[in-house]
């Protein structure tokens, strides 16, 4: 059993440590709205982009032969996970579900081309036997989202090159509620006009046909390259939300520890307390006792 002293440090450290869990729940309560904020800001610029190339597509050749419309190839996965801890099995979950993912492919998981963002999930893909041909570490703050996202695209040209890749996915944790998220998958590339034309039928706004003056090629280029953008930046800022999310969930399991841990302490410490005062009582009616009797 603890000593009178010891109780005391204990039940001083433990609420220390509750002040420290309920700042971390704030700071990530704060940062998920932060990433919510960046996505909804991305929303109209991200549709008007939908558009212009479900417009672009549709007025294509068919025996038109660009890359990004080409499936022939390797695969390649990106993967979003986490620099930093304390989020449960935000890593282990999205990693899980990447290599579930391709579990009827014909061509195992180890055999893809694999890039990863966040340090925290690269052990889970190596354990599993693949190899990482790129690793990035996510940005502190929303407005490290665009350089992040600048790089991913400058070694995705390279990777598509290097890798002979004709298929990209893109794999993340979305928020779901404040304290839950669900993985995601999404196709990269090709791009799939149909399912391009077909969001665009079903938000269209108006019954005006859209034109353009631009070369149809370099348009085209342009708007694949924000579509990518749009694209990594969506997944990269949901991705965090979703581990905030995470955070959440895990400080609020250690807040509800800690508080049982602190009613333990209290009521030993109450006990200790009382014990002690009996026993001072005792020998002050003991001494009584005797001064009485001589």
């Amino acid at each position: 059993m603890q000593d009178f002293e010891t109780l005391k440090r204990s039940i001083d450290s433990t609420q220390d440590l509750e002040s420290v869990v309920r700042t971390m729940k704030t700071l990530a309560a704060v940062s998920i709205r932060q990433y919510e904020q960046a996505v909804d800001s991305l929303e109209d610029f991200a549709e008007t982009v939908n558009r212009g190339l479900a417009m672009v597509l549709r007025n294509l050749p068919p025996q038109t032969s660009l890359s990004e419309l080409q499936s022939a190839g390797s695969t390649g996965i990106i993967v979003f996970g986490s620099d930093q801890g304390m989020c449960g099995q935000f890593n282990e979950q999205i990693g899980s579900y990447a290599l579930d993912y391709f579990a009827q492919d014909p061509q195992p998981a180890t055999q893809h081309a694999w890039m990863v963002i966040g340090s925290r999930i690269s052990g889970k893909i190596l354990d599993a036997g693949c190899t990482i041909d790129f690793e990035f570490n996510l940005p502190g703050a929303v407005t490290g989202i665009s350089p992040l996202v600048a790089d991913i695209l400058a070694q995705i040209d390279r990777w598509r090159f290097e890798r002979h890749l004709g298929r990209i996915f893109i794999f993340y944790n979305q928020r779901v509620t404040a304290s839950s998220y669900k993985p995601h998958a999404q196709q990269l590339l090709p791009i799939d006009p149909a399912q391009l034309a077909q969001h665009q039928s079903a938000t269209a706004a108006s019954r005006t046909l859209p034109f353009y003056t631009m070369p149809p090629g370099i348009l085209l280029s342009r708007l694949i390259r924000q579509y990518l953008f749009v694209s990594l930046f969506r997944a990269c800022a949901e991705s965090q939300a979703g581990e905030n999310a995470s955070r959440i969930a895990s400080m609020q399991a250690a807040e509800h520890n800690i508080k049982e841990r602190l009613v333990n302490l209290q009521a030993e410490f109450n006990q200790r307390r009382q014990t002690a005062i009996t026993e001072e009582l005792l020998d002050v009616v003991t001494g009584f006792e005797a001064l009485k009797e001589e």
